[in-house]
Formats: C-alpha cells, sequence, structure tokens
C-alpha cells in the first residue's frame, strides 16, 4: 500500500526550486514572445526546454515514497483443509477427487503457499469431527467420520483470541455443520476456497427418512422415503425395504427425477414381532442392483448414500388393562375375542354377575348367613364369606389369587398396576368415595387411559354427574341436548376420528373405503346422550339420527398425565354380529384391538429409556437418558442403573448412568459409537433398598456419512455467508495465487512502514539525466535548423 507522493526529501530547497524554475521558465516564454518566428516545432522545443527544467527542480527536491507492508512474520495466517470423507468423490468429468486436488494446491512448493510463508506466520490445521494442528498437508487420509466445521471455527477463534490474524484460508466443500443462524462476525476473514464443481458424477441417494406408528392395524408403521438421482433422469430406480436379516420386506419402483429434484414414497407395514427392530432402506438404479455386492465397479459417485438404516420400536409389553363392568355382556365377549391373540395386552376382567342385596336377617339351613352362591368354594367362615349384601364378583384373567380378592382396589397405588382401565355398564354408587379419587390420582399422576362404555348405568344414567370421575370424562353430564330420539343412529368418523394420532376407530386403509364400510355399518339404536364434550376434548366419532341431527358417540381428552375417552354407542356388539363370508376377521375385532392400544400407548412405565443427541463433537455421540418412578409413580433417586449397549461388532460396552443434577428420577450416560450401525440398549434398575426397579430397551442407528454425503455439490451458499459475516470472500481454486499476492494490500493487524527516495529506483538517474540531455539537444537542434542559433 503506498501514497503518491508522501514526502520530499529536499523540502528545504522548494522555495528556491520554485523561483528560479519559474524565472528560468519565464525567460523561455518571453524569448519566444519575442522572437520572430513562432512556428510550432518552436513553441514545443521551448515546452521541452520547460521539461528539462522541471526534471532539475525533480532532481533538487528528491521526492520520497511511503506505505506500509505486513511485519514480517508478526501476523498470523491460518490455513485449515477439510478431511473429511466427502472429499473423496469425483466429480463428473474430473481426473482428480477433491481430495487429490486438494492436496495437490496444498503442496509445500505451491507459489502460495511460498508467497504467504514470506509476509506470514502461516499455521496449517485439518479438520473433520475435530481440529488437528499439523506441520504440513502431506498426511491427509479424508477418511474422517464428519465435519465438524463450526466447532472446528469456534476452536480457532479461541484458540487465537487477541492475536494478529490476518485471516483464515478455508478449503472445503462446505457439507459440514453450519448453520444459517450461526454468528461468525467476530472471527477474521475467512476466506473460503469451494473443493469441487457443481456437476458431481452420477448418483442415486436417500435424502431424507421419517418413521410414524399409528394404533392403526393395518398400517402400524409408516416409513417416507425421500429419493433424489444426480445424471440418472428418466431411469427406472428401485427403492428396497430391509429387515435385519437383509430380506426385502417390501420394494417399490420409480423414474429417477430431475437432477436437484427428489421424489417421495411411503413403505406401511406390520412387523411380525414386538419390540425392537431394526430395518434398511436401499436406493439404487435397476440396472445396477448388483453394485452393493462390487462396490469397486459401481459408477456412482459413492453408495454411501444409498442405504439408510432405521429404528421401529413395537412396544415393550405386555400391557395390563383392567375391564370393570357391572353385568355380562357382548361387549366383553367381542372384546376378549379381539385380545385372544393379542400378545401385548393382558385383559384383566372385574365383572358383576350379582348386585348386593339389601341386608336382612335370613336364616337359611343350619342358620347359614351366607351368600348361597359362594356355597361349597371352603369359605365356610361367616367372616370370610361373602355376605348377602355384598356383590357378587368374577376374577378373570388374573395373575395369582389375591389380585382383586377384595375387589375394585381401594388405593391408587393398586391401580397403577395396570396400564389402562375401561369402564362398562356399572353405575357410580360401585364405588366409593376413595376408589374414585384413586381413579382420578391413575390418570392424573400414573398417566394412565381411561374408558367408560355406553350402558343402562353408565354416564348419566349410572349417576356420574358431579362425581371425581364424572370430571374425568370428556362429556358434559350435567345438560341434556333436548334433541328427539329416534333409536336408529347411523356411526360416521369425524376428521380428527379419521386421523392420527386419535385415529384407532378407524379400519380401512384409505380414506374411500373407512366411508364405504361405514355405509355397511348396521344401524344402532343404544345412545348414552350428553349435551357436548369439554373444552379440550376431541370428537373422533358422532352418531347421525334420521333426522340427520349430530351426537358425539366416540371422544376423548388429555388428562393430567394420562387421557381418557368415553363411547356413548351401548351396542356396539350389533356390528359383531355381521360379518361377510370372504372377510377373515370381523372388523371389530381390529377396532378393539386399535382402543386398547391407543388406551396404553402413551402410559408411562417404571421405567423409560430415552436416546437424545449428545452435544459431542463427532454428531455421533448418544444421551441415553434414564427415567425412573416409584410404585407411587414418584421420581425415583437414589437408584443404580446398569447400561448395557450391543455395538454392532456384536460386542458389549458397560456404563453406569450418573443421576440429572436438575432433574429428580433421571439418569445420564454417553456412549459414542466407533462405527455405523445399530446399537441395542438394555436398561436394568435397582432402587436403594436393593429392589428389582424393572427393566427397558432402546437403541438408535449411527449413520456418519449421512451428514457427509447428503449433498453432493458444494455449499457455496454456507461459505458465501461465512465469508460475508468475517469480511472475507469466496476464492476460486485457480485464483489462489492471485489472491495471495494481494494480500498484503488487505487490511492487516500488524503493519510496518516503508520508505524509498524517487532516486533509489532502478536507472532512475540514468532516465533523468538522458531525458535531459535529449531535451537541450532537441531544443539547440531545432533553432539551428530554423536559423535562430
Amino acid at each position: 500500500m503506498s501514497e503518491w507522493p508522501s514526502e520530499w526529501g529536499g523540502a528545504a530547497w522548494l522555495p528556491y526550486v520554485f523561483v528560479l524554475v519559474a524565472l528560468a521558465a519565464g525567460t523561455v516564454l518571453w524569448a519566444v514572445a519575442r522572437g520572430p518566428v513562432r512556428k510550432p516545432i518552436v513553441l514545443f522545443s521551448s515546452a521541452v526546454k520547460c521539461l528539462a527544467f522541471l526534471l532539475v527542480a525533480l532532481a533538487i527536491l528528491e521526492p520520497l515514497f511511503t506505505g506500509r507492508r505486513p511485519q514480517p512474520g508478526a501476523n498470523l495466517f491460518i490455513v485449515m483443509a477439510d478431511n473429511s470423507r466427502s472429499l473423496q468423490l469425483r466429480d463428473r468429468e474430473a481426473t482428480m477427487t477433491r481430495g487429490e486436488s486438494m492436496e495437490q494446491t496444498l503442496g509445500d512448493q505451491q507459489a502460495w503457499r511460498v508467497r504467504a510463508g514470506q509476509d506470514f506466520d502461516v499455521r496449517n490445521y485439518q479438520f473433520d469431527t475435530r481440529l488437528s494442528s499439523v506441520d504440513s498437508f502431506t498426511k491427509l487420509t479424508f477418511e474422517g467420520r464428519g465435519t465438524s466445521l463450526s466447532a472446528s471455527l469456534t476452536s480457532i477463534a479461541q484458540r487465537y483470541r487477541g492475536r494478529p490474524v490476518a485471516g483464515i484460508l478455508l478449503l472445503t466443500d462446505g457439507n459440514s455443520d453450519l448453520k444459517a443462524s450461526d454468528d461468525w462476525s467476530q472471527l477474521p476473514p475467512v476466506f473460503a476456497v469451494p473443493m469441487g464443481k457443481d456437476a458431481p458424477a452420477r448418483d442415486v441417494r436417500i435424502d431424507r427418512i421419517s418413521v410414524s406408528q399409528a394404533n392403526f392395524e393395518t398400517a402400524p408403521v409408516s416409513i417416507q422415503v425421500d429419493v433424489a438421482s444426480e445424471g440418472y433422469e428418466g431411469e427406472p430406480l428401485m427403492v428396497e425395504l430391509l429387515d435385519e436379516d437383509d430380506q426385502v420386506v417390501q420394494h417399490q419402483e420409480l423414474t429417477a427425477p430431475k437432477d436437484d429434484d427428489s421424489l417421495t414414497l411411503h413403505f406401511d407395514f406390520r412387523p411380525d414381532n414386538p419390540g425392537l427392530r431394526f430395518y434398511q432402506v436401499r436406493a439404487f438404479s435397476k440396472a445396477e442392483g448388483e453394485q452393493f455386492a462390487t462396490p469397486a465397479k459401481s459408477e456412482e459417485a459413492t453408495l454411501s448414500n444409498n442405504v439408510r438404516r432405521l429404528l421401529v420400536d413395537r412396544g415393550g409389553g405386555p400391557y395390563r388393562v383392567l375391564y370393570v363392568a357391572g353385568r355380562p355382556n357382548w361387549e366383553f365377549k367381542f372384546l376378549r375375542r379381539a385380545l385372544a391373540a393379542e400378545q401385548e395386552i393382558d385383559l384383566v376382567g372385574l365383572i358383576r354377575i350379582a348386585k348386593r342385596e339389601p341386608k336382612f336377617d335370613f336364616r337359611s339351613r343350619a342358620g347359614e348367613k351366607t351368600n348361597p352362591l359362594f356355597r361349597g368354594f371352603g369359605n365356610t367362615e361367616d367372616e370370610q364369606a361373602e355376605q348377602y349384601d355384598e356383590p357378587v364378583l368374577l376374577r378373570l384373567g388374573i395373575e395369582d389369587e389375591v389380585e382383586l380378592r377384595d375387589g375394585f382396589p381401594q388405593t391408587a397405588d393398586v391401580l397403577f398396576r395396570y396400564d389402562a382401565i375401561i369402564i362398562d355398564d356399572v353405575e357410580a354408587d360401585f364405588f366409593n368415595q376413595d376408589q374414585m379419587l384413586a381413579l382420578q390420582t391413575y390418570v392424573n399422576q400414573r398417566g394412565g387411559g381411561l374408558m367408560m362404555l355406553a350402558g343402562q348405568e353408565s354416564f348419566e344414567n349410572g349417576g356420574y354427574e358431579r362425581t371425581p370421575l364424572g370430571d374425568l370424562l370428556p362429556v358434559y353430564l350435567s345438560r341434556f341436548d333436548g334433541l328427539p330420539d329416534d333409536g336408529k343412529f347411523r356411526l360416521k368418523l369425524t376428521r380428527d376420528g379419521m386421523h392420527p394420532p386419535w385415529s384407532f376407530f378407524r379400519v380401512r386403509s384409505t380414506i374411500t373405503d373407512e366411508h364405504k364400510r361405514l355405509e355397511e355399518m348396521p344401524n344402532f339404536v343404544t345412545l348414552n346422550r350428553v349435551s357436548g364434550v369439554k373444552p379440550g376434548a376431541v370428537i373422533l366419532a358422532s352418531a347421525t339420527d334420521a333426522q340427520g341431527q349430530n351426537r358425539p358417540a366416540l371422544a376423548a381428552q388429555r388428562f393430567g398425565a394420562g387421557r381418557t375417552s368415553a363411547l356413548l354407542i351401548g351396542d356396539l356388539w350389533r356390528w359383531g354380529m355381521r360379518r361377510a363370508e370372504d372377510e377373515p376377521e370381523h372388523d371389530l375385532n381390529k377396532v378393539w384391538r386399535q382402543t386398547l392400544r391407543w388406551l396404553v400407548s402413551e402410559t408411562p412405565q417404571r421405567i423409560e429409556t430415552k436416546i437424545e443427541n449428545s452435544n459431542d463433537a463427532t454428531r455421533l455421540g448418544r444421551d441415553i437418558r434414564v427415567t425412573l418412578r416409584d410404585e407411587e409413580y414418584r421420581p425415583l433417586d437414589n437408584a443404580q442403573v446398569e447400561i448395557v449397549v450391543e455395538t454392532p461388532e456384536q460386542s458389549s460396552v458397560n456404563l453406569t448412568a450418573l443421576p440429572d443434577d436438575a432433574e429428580p428420577g433421571v439418569y445420564h450416560a454417553t456412549f459414542i459409537p466407533r462405527q455405523a450401525g445399530a446399537f441395542r440398549v438394555k436398561v436394568s434398575a435397582t432402587g436403594a433398598d436393593g429392589a428389582d426397579v424393572g427393566n427397558a430397551e432402546a437403541g438408535w442407528t449411527a449413520e456418519p456419512d449421512r451428514l457427509e454425503f447428503e449433498r453432493l455439490r458444494p455449499n457455496r451458499e454456507a461459505l458465501e455467508n461465512l465469508a460475508e459475516q468475517t469480511e472475507g470472500e469466496v476464492v476460486e481454486l485457480e485464483d489462489l495465487n492471485e489472491f495471495v499476492q494481494s494480500l498484503p494490500d488487505r487490511k492487516i493487524p500488524l503493519v510496518e512502514t516503508w520508505v524509498y527516495s524517487w532516486w533509489d529506483l532502478p536507472f532512475r538517474k540514468l532516465i533523468v539525466f538522458s531525458l535531459l540531455m535529449i531535451a537541450l539537444c532537441f531544443d539547440w537542434g531545432v533553432r539551428r535548423l530554423s536559423g535562430l542559433a
């Protein structure tokens, strides 16, 4: 950087020189004006003579030039090279991979490297999942499992805070953890060099994949896959879903879209067994299906983005559901039939087969005072036998003789053993106040599911108005809608009842087929009438009478940690009486199974495990979060939590979870995988008293290459944003030499001032003397030829 001119070495002579030059020039001009000849050549000669005077004046004044330049070796210049696997890609029609091109560019003998070393203290770094300092770039492997550019830049900023950094030269493809919302304004100028061209080699990839699960029996697991390609437009592609044994579960064929476009497809299927299951989705050109067996012969840029792993968790039952009924009925029959082959739900029944009788002094044979229905069961003692004024209850599906021996549980801790409770056709007086409060605690604190079925002694008819149990229900019991009742109702699912997460009453996979199925259902004649649903509740199905009036038929809501629902149709069993001959199983069975799965799907367990992303630099680490609850479902502290992580290599790693400092009952452990694949986690917990809390299972899939090859084109947008924020720029690879040459003229932290005389420039004195002699000789020659000399 220089200024022209900056100083004069002979500044003291400036007044004298000015006067002498002015007198000499004036004399020349006076002579020309008084002379007899005023030819143009004479005027030009005089001007040349004046120029000679100026050259003499310039020599006397001795102009000095000054400027600024970086202090040699005082400023730091940082070179950062991407060492991740995405640099292994070869662009279309390229002779070298991106990594090979980078290695050639970073050679120690490159002109830009030599020039940068003359002015700056150059520091070399390579980065992938972490940042490391290197003496030279001769050992780049391009095997890094990730590109933690954000963390690397943060580390550089912290390491060189307060030190003179002239800039950061960043060589990368830009496919990293950078976010548009990141603020890099405090960094030194970043000069980004994009590696790679916008014309990558042919490639098929899976852009995104998502898994959703519903209680909908015909499609409980839905996988959405977004497939994109480069260079395959119009060609047939194949997408396969494979299980843990690499067997194809489903496959779909599609036509490759245009470059930069993607297509979305779905896989809907039902896993054979409950629990954790790992699957793969694989996309490839139909003509290149053998490339996975021989990757070296593949025509694609990479096969790392053709396969995505996913986890499907089908629950960790069995779940226990308590069914309480005031009398044996048809609904219980169909419910038990539906769950006969269900492995994940155990149904426990408490059925009242006789109401309690009015208390009176009745003398039977031999003075017997107990209920004759229990004669012959061995409980001959009066204090142990059922009395006449107590109901007769039948227990079904119990684990042992103690369960429900005293009837419906009196306390919440006993109810906590069940994941859901169904109340069917039993009056409110069946429950005492403590039992109703226990039910309220069960839903609110335990997070259990509660459903009341319709009947002549349910809802308002059963006296549940203004009771704790009535407060739980999603419908109002205290008001009457006033609509006429003709006893014929058609069931209709609402919009909410057609879509997850409320679609447990839906059976068909398409809405058209579902409407057709509803039209074929019989009329229902029994409906418990309510005036409406409570705020926050959702109407899932309505009952339409002959006049077209709609009444709530099925409603649900969340209550505290749990959920409650109300089925207001009392003769749903009529539907079960009609089945087509070619129908393998009645739809009512599916509805009951879906309903119970919905009831228990969000019920908390005493031990729960959740896998979350950790904040490690690799972005592959997982935080294993374990939540423990005691028998009353309050947070459990002072427990011992052991974790076993099963790796894809069939080895096991044992971890001990530590308590969370902020949240009671929560324990954490961190695991950073060293390879790609499926990881299964098994958790066991023991209370402070040595009692077994329970076991849980979870898992995740690690796919480090997914982020590396999520896109093949360089992410110029991210690099441009980074350069703009730091007042740097994007430098093309072929312009690197020119850029480094211009670097000293940019804004540099530490600079020095240089000064040199005009006379010190090469051949400057010879040039001035020559010009002076030429000017004088030219003037003499002109005058001689003009006859003036």
